[in-house]
C-alpha cells in the first residue's frame, strides 16, 4: 500500500499527485524534488502520529545486498574533477563546487524500500528520516538526511546548511569552516528574496553537530516571509539547496553539468513534506538517501549519492575519502555488511 512515513508521522490514502508547486495550496503532501529540478508531490488523505520503526535483529525482511556497488565517478575521475574545480577558481569563475558520484547496486524485484527505512532508523538514526513509497508517481526513497534545506512554521522560514565533514570534531580543518561561512552567505541571499527585507538572520554559526559515525557543522538562517510568496516562488528563489551546489551557484551548477556524467535524481534534491492548511512544512536536502530506478536496459537498481564540497584549499585524494566517509555507514547497512554501521 502506498504510504510515507516522516519522523513519527504516517500518511496514507493517495489523494493526487501533481509535479506542479501550484497545487500544494491545501492538504498534506509528500514532496520530492529532484537535483534536476523536477517536482512531485503525492497528496494523502490520511495523517496520523506513529511509533519510529523498529528492526528486530531475527526478522529483517531487507535482502543483504552484498558487494558490487557500482560508482558514476571512480577515484581517479573523481580527484580529476577535483583539479578541474580547483582550476576553475583559480580562473575566478566559481568559488566553491559540490562535486558528487552516484553508486548503483542490483536491485532484486521483490525488495521493498519500506523494509530498509527500519534498518536506517536503527543503525543511522536522523532528524529528518523519511519513507517515500508510491511506485505509481514513480517514488521509492528512504532518507536518513541529516540536513534541513526548508523549515516553515507560519511566515518564519528557517534553512540549516550543513558544510564540513569529519570523522571527528578533531578532524574539522580550518577550510570546513570558511566553506560553511561561504554557503551561509549565499543561503541568506536566497532566503533574501522571498523574506521581509531586515528579517533574514543567522541565529547559529557553524555548530558542530555529531551524527553515526561523523560530525558536521552547521549553521541555521531564519527569515521571516513576505506576504503572498508560494511555493513556486520559494523553489525559484532557493532551489536547489545551496551546501550541495555551490557558490556561486549558477557557475557552480555549469561545473556539476560538465564534471557529473549522470544525472543526480533525488539526491541532493528534496524531501519532505508540506502541510498546506496547517503552513507548515519540513523538506531535507536528499543526502543520505536511496531511491529505486531502472537502468536503461530494464534492470532495477538502488541508488546512493555522495559528495564533497570543493574549494581551492581542497586535496583531491582527500576529497575522495571525505566521499568514502559519508557513505560506508549507510551502504553498509543497505548491504548487509553492518548492521549498525561499525566495522565497514
Amino acid at each position: 500500500m502506498a504510504g510515507a512515513r516522516f519522523g513519527r508521522v504516517r500518511a496514507s490514502g493517495v489523494s493526487a499527485v501533481t509535479h506542479d508547486p501550484a497545487d500544494l495550496v491545501a492538504g498534506f503532501w509528500a514532496v520530492v524534488v529532484t537535483f534536476e529540478g523536477e517536482l512531485t508531490a503525492v497528496r494523502f488523505d490520511t495523517v496520523v502520529p506513529d511509533q519510529p520503526p523498529v528492526v528486530d535483529d531475527g526478522t529483517q525482511d531487507w535482502p543483504a545486498l552484498g558487494g558490487g556497488w557500482r560508482s558514476s565517478l571512480d577515484e581517479d575521475a573523481f580527484t580529476a574533477g577535483v583539479r578541474e574545480i580547483r582550476e576553475r577558481i583559480a580562473a575566478g569563475t566559481v568559488y566553491q563546487v559540490n562535486l558528487c558520484r552516484v553508486l548503483s547496486h542490483d536491485l532484486p524485484e521483490e525488495a521493498r524500500l519500506t523494509d530498509l527505512g527500519p534498518v536506517l532508523a536503527r543503525g543511522n538514526p536522523a532528524p529528518y528520516a523519511a519513507v517515500v513509497d508510491v511506485p505509481q508517481a514513480g517514488l521509492e526513497i528512504v532518507s536518513a538526511s541529516p540536513e534541513a534545506y526548508l523549515v516553515r512554521r507560519g511566515g518564519r522560514l528557517t534553512s540549516r546548511p550543513i558544510k564540513g565533514t569529519a570523522a571527528t570534531a578533531a578532524g574539522l580543518l580550518p577550510k570546513d569552516r570558511a566553506e560553511n561561512v561561504m554557503i551561509v552567505d549565499l543561503v541568506r541571499n536566497d532566503l533574501g528574496r522571498v523574506c521581509r527585507p531586515g528579517t533574514v538572520d543567522v541565529d547559529r554559526l557553524c555548530a558542530v553537530e555529531e551524527h553515526p559515525g561523523l560530525v558536521h557543522l552547521v549553521s541555521d538562517v531564519t527569515g521571516e516571509l513576505r506576504p503572498g510568496v508560494t511555493w513556486a516562488d520559494l523553489l525559484a528563489a532557493t532551489f536547489p539547496p545551496g551546501s550541495v551546489s555551490g557558490a556561486p551557484k549558477h557557475t557552480a551548477l555549469r561545473a556539476i553539468a560538465d564534471l557529473e556524467p549522470v544525472p543526480r535524481g533525488p539526491y541532493c534534491g528534496a524531501v519532505g513534506w508540506v502541510d498546506a492548511d496547517a503552513d507548515e512544512a519540513v523538506l531535507a536536502v536528499g543526502i543520505r538517501t536511496f531511491w529505486a530506478a531502472r537502468e536503461p536496459d530494464g534492470r532495477r537498481v538502488l541508488r546512493f549519492g555522495t559528495g564533497a564540497g570543493i574549494t581551492w584549499g581542497s586535496d583531491p585524494l582527500a576529497e575522495w575519502r571525505e566521499t568514502q566517509l559519508k557513505a560506508d555507514r549507510l551502504v553498509g547497512l543497505a548491504s548487509g555488511t553492518s548492521r549498525d554501521g561499525r566495522g565497514i
